[in-house]
């Protein structure tokens, strides 16, 4: 069975797609990043760079979340099926901070401009003193995993600055696996 696995052809993983560009967002943000995909109505973080000085993030490699409250999961939950927008719409959404989106309606709109700007902003949903930054991971035309980093406190200056790094990197990975 060893044997016949190693002649089966094989592509490039989604992990080890983006760890050179998790480790170069890393470098240049000193803050946390992190890769997450969509399982089922849960987001999974599949690996994660955790900076020493950055703010505490509550979640792990291999842990799941809920979707709503984070970066990840809002770009995730924004291009997931519309059957699983709607079961993640229609349960209770969990209040974390006093700034998580539990409305329908209003998440809805979030979903919206995560769909329509290719970025996702967490803003204190999850804890009162981080704001995350997503963008979409692509395997052709399907959205695969979110590509994060989580920065301290609300600044909109420490988004900014942010967005366009994550974007690039998220498009880096998924050109990657678009070659295989």
């Amino acid at each position: 069975m060893f044997e016949l696995g190693a002649l089966a052809p094989r592509g490039l993983g989604l992990r080890e797609a983006a760890l050179p560009f998790m480790e170069d967002l890393y470098e240049v943000t000193h803050e946390n990043v992190q890769l997450a995909v969509r399982d089922h109505d849960e987001v999974v973080f599949v690996e994660r760079f955790a900076a020493r000085d950055a703010v505490a993030v509550l979640t792990r490699v291999g842990g799941r979340f809920a979707m709503p409250p984070t970066g990840v999961g809002l770009v995730l939950l924004a291009h997931a099926p519309p059957d699983v927008q709607e079961r993640v719409l229609a349960a209770p959404l969990t209040r974390f901070t006093a700034h998580t989106v539990t409305d329908p309606r209003r998440l809805r709109r979030l979903l919206a401009d995560v769909r329509r700007t290719g970025y996702a902003v967490s803003d204190r949903q999850v804890t009162d003193d981080a704001v995350s930054v997503a963008a979409p991971v692509t395997a052709g035309d399907t959205v695969v995993a979110a590509l994060s980093v989580v920065v301290r406190g609300s600044s909109a200056a420490a988004v900014r600055g942010v967005t366009p790094t994550v974007r690039a990197a998220a498009r880096g990975i998924s050109r990657l696996l678009q070659d295989e």
